[in-house]
C-alpha cells in the first residue's frame, strides 16, 4: 500500500501538472486574442485604403459611394451585437442553462452594439447630407434605427439598477428580447414603407447583389474586418466585466469579515440586524456565479449560526484523545 507521503506527493504532482496545463492554455488563448486584434486592425485599415483610393467611383453617386464600405459593415456589427445579446438573454432565462456568464455576455455585447449603432447613425448622416440634402429626416429606416439605440441604452440603464442578481438578470434579459424585436422592423423598413433610404445592396429579395468587381470584394472585406473587430472588443469587455464582478465579490467578503470582527457571535452576543442581508447577498452572488441551485448556509459557514447537534468541543477533545492514544500505541 502507498504511504501518506507518497499520496501527498502524487496529489501535489497532479496539481502542478494541472496548473502548468492551465498556464499553457492561457498563453495560447492570449496569443490567439492578440492575433485576432491584429487581424481586425489590418482588415479595417485595408478596407479604408481600398475604399478610398483603389475602388472606382459609382456612376450615380460618384465618390460618395465610398461610404458604402463603412456604413453597412458598421450597421451589420450593431445587428450582430444585439443578436448575441438576445441569445445570451435567452440562455440566462432558461433555468437549465442559467449562469452568470450568459448575463455577462449579453451586457458586454449590448454595450458594443450601442457604440456601433451610434456609428451607424453618424456615418449615415454624413452620407445623407450630400445625397439627400439634410443631415437627418424622420425616415422609417432612420427612425427605427434611432429607436433601436434608445431601447438598448435603456437596457444598459436597467442593468445598473441594484437588485438581487437573478431578478436583475431576468428583467434585463426580458428587456433585451423586447428591444431585439425592433431589429427586423429596422431591416425591412425600406421594403415595408416608402423611404429615402436605398434598398438592400447585397441581401436583396432575389439574393442577387447589386454590386460587383472590386467594389464587391472591398465591401466583403469590410464585413469580415468589422466582425473581427467586434469579436476582439467583446473579449476585452467580457474580461473587464468579469474582473469587476470578482472585485465586488472580494469587497463583499471583506465587509462580512469586518462585521464579523466587530461583532463576534457567541457567549450570548447576537448577530447585527444588518448582517442577514449581507450574508444573503453573498450567498445569492455565489449561487449565480457558480450556476448551482443551492449552496451551504452562508451564516452557518461564516460562523454566525451554530450547527445543530452535539457541540464541537467534545468532538475536538475526542479527536485529541484519539490522537494521544495513537501516539501511545505507536
Amino acid at each position: 500500500m502507498m504511504s501518506t507521503d507518497q499520496l501527498e506527493q502524487g496529489t501535489g504532482g497532479a496539481s502542478v501538472g494541472t496548473s502548468a496545463t492551465g498556464k499553457l492554455a492561457e498563453r495560447k488563448w492570449r496569443k490567439a486574442e492578440h492575433l485576432l486584434g491584429i487581424a481586425a486592425v489590418v482588415g479595417v485599415a485595408a478596407t479604408i485604403w481600398l475604399g478610398l483610393w483603389v475602388t472606382p467611383p459609382a456612376q450615380v453617386q460618384g465618390n460618395l459611394v465610398r461610404m458604402l464600405y463603412i456604413h453597412p459593415p458598421v450597421a451589420w456589427v450593431a445587428y450582430l451585437a444585439f443578436g448575441v445579446t438576445a441569445l445570451g438573454s435567452l440562455l440566462f432565462l432558461w433555468p437549465r442553462t442559467r449562469a452568470t456568464r450568459w448575463d455577462r455576455l449579453a451586457g458586454a455585447s449590448a454595450e458594443i452594439g450601442v457604440v456601433f449603432t451610434a456609428l451607424t447613425i453618424i456615418s449615415g448622416s454624413i452620407w445623407g447630407k450630400p445625397t439627400w440634402g439634410v443631415w437627418w429626416t424622420w425616415d422609417a429606416r432612420l427612425t427605427s434605427t434611432a429607436l433601436l439605440l434608445v431601447l438598448y441604452i435603456g437596457y444598459l440603464a436597467l442593468r445598473r439598477v441594484p437588485g438581487e442578481p437573478v431578478a436583475r438578470g431576468k428583467r434585463s434579459a426580458v428587456a433585451a428580447l423586447v428591444a431585439f424585436a425592433d431589429i427586423p422592423i429596422d431591416h425591412f423598413s425600406v421594403d415595408w414603407w416608402h423611404t429615402l433610404h436605398q434598398k438592400a445592396t447585397v441581401l436583396t429579395a432575389t439574393l442577387v447583389p447589386k454590386i460587383h468587381g472590386s467594389m464587391a470584394w472591398t465591401l466583403l472585406l469590410g464585413f469580415v474586418a468589422f466582425t473581427l473587430l467586434y469579436c476582439w472588443m467583446l473579449i476585452q469587455r467580457y474580461r473587464v466585466e468579469d474582473l469587476l464582478e470578482d472585485m465586488e465579490d472580494r469587497e463583499l467578503a471583506a465587509a462580512i469579515n469586518e462585521r464579523h470582527a466587530e461583532a463576534p457571535v457567541g457567549n450570548g452576543l447576537s448577530m447585527p440586524a444588518s448582517m442577514p442581508a449581507v450574508l444573503g447577498a453573498s450567498q445569492g452572488a455565489g449561487q449565480i456565479r457558480s450556476g448551482r441551485g443551492s449552496t451551504p448556509d452562508a451564516a452557518q459557514a461564516a460562523g454566525y449560526v451554530q450547527p445543530e447537534g452535539p457541540s464541537r468541543a467534545p468532538a475536538v477533545s475526542g479527536a485529541k484523545s484519539g490522537s494521544s492514544q495513537g501516539d501511545d500505541l505507536g
